[in-house]
């Protein structure tokens, strides 16, 4: 299964904001430069991040945006889900599949997809912190 940019760049933001120094917020611009990232896509992500109740957004002077839980409290299985526009693996229908009537791999493939999320839910966003915090520091000029 591979993630959606979309999702890729959203778990990137989460840990942008979970190295954050307490009090601080990150903005659109400098984490669009930090990543490389246009900045139309951070703003849709962080939009629905905060619609979501995941990050905390500001608008005006002193804005921006931060996590609303501790990293530890942020399962990485949830934020997949949420960010995902679509689990599902296969399209069975689009084009019509001939086999589908006999076919199994439909099912092999939601029982990979489940053991997938299973195993993301195992983990928050601290678990991607640990013991990398000063190398993604430096890597993101954040130190």
């Amino acid at each position: 299964m591979q993630l959606t940019r979309y999702t890729d760049y959203g778990l990137r933001i989460l840990i942008y904001l979970a190295l954050l120094p307490a009090g601080r917020r990150a903005s659109i611009d400098e984490i669009s430069e930090a990543y490389g990232v246009s900045r139309n896509n951070v703003n849709k992500i962080v939009h629905h991040l905060g619609k979501e109740g995941v990050i905390d957004t500001k608008r005006g002077k002193g804005g921006g945006f931060c996590l609303k839980l501790p990293p530890d409290q942020i399962n990485l299985g949830e934020m997949v889900v949420m960010l995902e526009n679509t689990l599902q693996v296969v399209d069975c229908t689009t084009p019509a599949c001939r086999i589908l009537p006999a076919c199994k791999l439909k099912g092999v493939l939601q029982q990979a997809t489940g053991a997938f999320l299973d195993t993301l839910k195992t983990y928050t966003l601290a678990d991607l912190l640990e013991d990398q915090q000063p190398a993604l520091l430096q890597a993101l000029a954040l130190e």
